[in-house]
């Protein structure tokens, strides 16, 4: 209870990392050259994004190579590389050298990355991409589910960071089920447990402009990352304005 009644003193801007991948799947859509990422992550970044994202699949469905080395070139704000622990992935992160890196699981069949590492059976692999891409100077990040075990045992993989996986939380405040508000208790716990360890507590998935003023109520996050939403949103009021109004929700 303490914990919560500092939560507003304690209560920092919340920075925005914005994810493209969406932009680069309309455009392998139909194989084209447009519409072009890397101009609407610096449109992003004219409406306020702290940050850009993008996740380079290992079926390049989205994203594509040359995309984060264009955006490696012309970015002003800090280029955050979603990957899996794949070799070949991790060796283009080693080439690369962007400022994150945020290790998440992939299956090729699934739509969306479906939930956090499985930190617990896979720690030797993720802790030795780990220290490869600590060695080049990167910082990691890893894609946890908000459990504190998770988050321990991201620290004893000396990570910089943890991103809680959000999207269960987003299910339920979708369908109004009652259960959202243990779900965000499960959330505040490991982002309090992570900020205890000196890991800093970012958050993603599922996010959208609807519940992410109740998600920023649990914690003061260091960062959220959103893509989808902003993505639909864009399609309305431009690139823009969809940041601007997700950053105002920010506070």
């Amino acid at each position: 209870m303490r914990g919560r009644s500092l939560l507003p003193l304690l209560r920092l801007r919340v920075r925005l990392g914005v994810n493209i991948d969406h932009v680069a799947t309309v455009r392998q859509a139909r194989g084209e050259k447009f519409p072009d990422p890397v101009q609407v992550a610096q449109t992003a970044v004219q409406g306020g994004a702290d940050g850009i994202t993008a996740h380079l699949r290992e079926d390049r469905r989205h994203i594509q190579e040359s995309d984060l080395e264009e955006l490696k070139k012309h970015l002003r704000v800090p280029l955050n590389m979603e990957m899996s622990i794949d070799p070949s992935i991790v060796a283009i992160a080693q080439k690369l050298v962007p400022a994150w890196t945020c290790l998440v699981p992939e299956k090729r069949k699934e739509l969306t990355t479906e939930g956090g590492l499985d930190v617990q059976h896979e720690s030797d692999k993720i802790g030795r991409v780990v220290k490869i891409l600590k060695s080049r100077g990167i910082k990691v990040s890893l894609f946890v589910d908000p459990d504190f075990q998770a988050v321990k045992i991201a620290k004893e993989l000396n990570a910089d960071a943890v991103e809680l996986h959000t999207g269960e939380f987003a299910r339920l405040f979708r369908v109004k089920d009652k259960g959202v508000e243990t779900e965000l208790e499960r959330i505040r716990s490991a982002a309090e447990t992570a900020g205890r360890l000196n890991l800093l507590a970012n958050a993603g998935h599922g996010i959208d402009y609807d519940n992410v003023s109740r998600l920023i109520q649990v914690y003061p996050f260091h960062e959220l990352n959103i893509g989808f939403s902003i993505v639909a949103r864009s399609l309305f009021v431009g690139f823009n304005q969809a940041v601007k109004e997700m950053k105002a929700k920010l506070g």
